[in-house]
């Protein structure tokens, strides 16, 4: 389109108005004018969209060039996790008038969860799963025990898309029992236990693939749904009808069909599918940030991945709340009244320290009774996020079918499920990496401009929300004068959650 405007303008730029009167004899020259404009801005636009695939085409082939070199970025990754997770311990505790600079432990806390956890989670939107595939130790240590493993086919409980969201909910739990953000022994254990089973499941199962990542990896599950917001893609050059598909018969390590490859949650970002010389396998592309959300009728929608939506806010709500809120005292206090009257005393007794923070010296001993209540808390939080969320997306989809949406209800029921995704991840960010609102604050931000920053990442993520819902209504056929009736429901999804997360946002 640039090119064709700007062979008409070509002679009109330094009198626009005159000449775009004449050719369209209209009387008013700021007509001219406007138009001139918009051809130059098409101009822009084209040599911008030029400028732009240059650089794609430019990343492409840098990591085409060097991907048999990845193997040493994952060596040299593979030793800084174990730096960073395996030395603390053996540090000194850090006393209370310690920095950051002074002890090991706190600087290593501070790397983990205070910037790596949540910018992982960012970087989805700007990089999809290229931790996955280019940095992350844990996957690369699978597909290496891969390799020398006992290569069984991948069973089936394996495959069940519910077993990576079972994985990222006891993962989240344990990680709140064993007071893994504030302890180095249990971040130890936490992530170390992590890598020994991608470790096993890796030499067990799958065939030079890395099954962990597929079926297993909770952080996995987290990228992968999140990267359908992102800008990159990684597209079929020749697209083969009928859908995603699963296959071991495939270069790719994560086991998607190439040539039906119509989404990006599985895609780990390896390059080992991208070959710029041939006609065949995929190209790196980039994208408007939501699009394959707005598009998701066509991009294999799946319930399991809503669920883990709807699950994955409350989990991060119960994960923070159980901190800061009065009535979780509350619950644990009838609980052990409750308990010691039936003489069950035993809810007062240290449990194991695997499963529970037990550090006498450090004055934080978890009991029976903070085990089940915080385990209780987080499960409590899950579930009434799942039935606020259910009840409100299942009237959106009946209501969208009674305005003219397309499809069955269940099919719009999941097709909507996905508009509480930047809600969601915000949520994430807030509870389970709240460590980065600490380090804003170390580098000099007031407590105010702290929750202005909460409160402004929650505003974009609640509006972004409720733009993809008006898309995906218009995806399904519903008139855009009545699209706000069915967007209803999502909007009462997303005040649910901003009311929630009141405490964090604003008052803490």
């Amino acid at each position: 389109m640039g090119w064709w405007f700007s062979s008409i303008v070509v002679g009109s730029v330094s009198d626009p108005g005159k000449s775009w009167c004449a050719a369209c004899r209209i009387g008013d020259p700021r007509v001219g004018q406007l138009l001139a404009a918009f051809a130059q801005a098409c101009v822009m636009t084209e040599w911008g969209a030029r400028s732009a695939q240059r650089i794609v085409s430019g990343i492409e082939a840098f990591f085409v060039r060097h991907r048999h070199r990845l193997v040493w970025v994952h060596v040299l990754m593979f030793l800084a996790f174990v730096g960073l997770i395996f030395a603390p311990p053996l540090g000194a505790i850090p006393g209370p008038q310690d920095g950051l600079l002074d002890n090991y432990r706190l600087f290593a806390n501070l790397l983990l969860w205070g910037l790596w956890f949540p910018l992982v989670f960012v970087s989805v939107i700007f990089t999809g799963r290229s931790w996955c595939g280019l940095l992350c130790p844990m996957g690369a240590a699978s597909e290496w025990a891969n390799k020398k493993g006992l290569k069984r086919a991948i069973p089936a409980w394996l495959q069940w898309p519910g077993t990576p969201v079972v994985s990222f909910i006891v993962i989240t739990i344990w990680a709140q029992t064993l007071g893994a953000r504030d302890h180095a022994e249990t971040s130890a254990l936490l992530f170390g236990g992590v890598m020994a089973v991608a470790i096993v499941v890796g030499f067990v199962w799958g065939r030079n693939k890395r099954a962990w990542c597929r079926h297993a990896c909770p952080i996995g599950l987290l990228l992968g749904v999140y990267s359908r917001l992102g800008m990159v893609d990684f597209r079929p050059k020749r697209l083969r009808e009928g859908g995603d598909a699963w296959t071991e018969a495939t270069a790719c390590p994560t086991m998607i069909d190439l040539k039906r490859k119509t989404e990006t949650r599985h895609c780990i970002e390896c390059f080992r599918c991208v070959h710029p010389n041939t006609q065949g396998g995929l190209r790196l592309a980039v994208r408007r940030p939501g699009i394959e959300i707005e598009e998701i009728a066509g991009r294999n929608p799946n319930l399991s991945e809503v669920l883990f939506l709807f699950l994955g806010n409350g989990v991060a709500l119960g994960g923070f709340l159980w901190l800061v809120l009065d009535n979780y005292q509350s619950f644990r206090l009838w609980l052990a009244t409750s308990a010691i009257k039936s003489g069950w005393l035993w809810v007062g007794e240290p449990g194991p320290s695997w499963l529970m923070a037990v550090f006498p010296v450090e004055r934080e001993v978890f009991r029976w009774v903070d085990f089940i209540t915080i385990t209780g808390y987080m499960v409590g939080w899950m579930v009434l996020s799942v039935i606020v969320m259910s009840l409100t997306t299942g009237a959106s989809a009946w209501l969208a079918g009674r305005l003219g949406g397309a499809r069955t209800w269940s099919r719009r029921f999941v097709e909507l499920g996905y508009q509480i995704a930047p809600v969601a991840m915000v949520s994430l960010v807030l509870g389970l990496g709240g460590e980065l609102f600490s380090v804003l604050s170390l580098l000099g931000l007031s407590a105010d401009d702290v929750r202005l920053v909460k409160s402004v990442l929650f505003a974009l993520g609640a509006v972004w929300s409720l733009w993809l819902g008006w898309r995906i209504l218009a995806h399904q056929g519903v008139a855009s004068h009545v699209r706000f009736i069915p967007l209803a429901g999502g909007a009462v999804s997303i005040t649910f959650v901003g009311a929630a997360w009141y405490p964090a946002v604003f008052s803490l």
